[in-house]
């Protein structure tokens, strides 16, 4: 079975909307405008590319994605990994040309059967309803989370607000840098 992971850059209110800069968000460029850049603070990114042997994404997160991470030497390593996205509004001819295979998954079902192939662990990237429904559905086994010491008030969130039973979490992984950003690693407990 493969292992789902959920990354984010999320404010202290977790909040994950537009942390890179994308329109049409208040505080969008949140990640680089309000807080020092340290690079340690990044290594969990990096490590991410090595690890992973798949990315999962919702549609908007793909669209958005597609147009830049294709030409960015920091993403260079998703380049030839296989891509999933989950959507039933986008059709094969959406798909960007020249980024690696695509495949779109059509419901939480693919996605679940997806986790029961061969292979290493899949990423998930941005896609915060992507995130909330998987989360709800429990389908994510790993959180990596770089928290920053911000509270943005509105925004999308990466936990749903369903009333549901209690979830637990392990810290497996944590660390605390002089920018304030935090490390924390989960492991979901089953």
């Amino acid at each position: 079975m493969r292992t789902l992971i959920s990354t984010a850059f999320i404010s202290l209110d977790g909040v994950v909307e537009a942390p890179g800069g994308e329109p049409g968000y208040r505080n969008s460029g949140w990640t680089f405008k309000e807080v020092e850049f340290l690079p340690e603070a990044f290594e969990i990114k990096e490590r991410e590319q090595q690890e992973a042997t798949a990315i999962l994404m919702g549609r908007i997160s793909y669209e958005a994605f597609s147009r830049v991470w294709p030409g960015m030497e920091d993403f260079a390593g998703y380049g030839l990994m296989p891509k999933y996205v989950v959507s039933t509004t986008l059709h094969d001819d959406d798909l960007v040309p020249g980024w690696g295979r695509t495949t779109i998954l059509r419901s939480l079902d693919d996605v679940a059967a997806l986790k029961e192939t061969e292979g290493g662990p899949v990423i998930v990237h941005g896609s915060a309803t992507l995130n909330q429904d998987l989360s709800d559905a429990g389908l994510i086994d790993r959180y990596h989370l770089l928290v920053f010491p911000l509270l943005l008030g509105a925004g999308k969130r990466l936990f749903s607000t369903t009333d549901k039973d209690a979830q637990k979490l392990e810290l497996v992984e944590h660390e605390v840098y002089a920018n304030g950003l935090q490390k924390n690693v989960f492991d979901v407990v089953r």
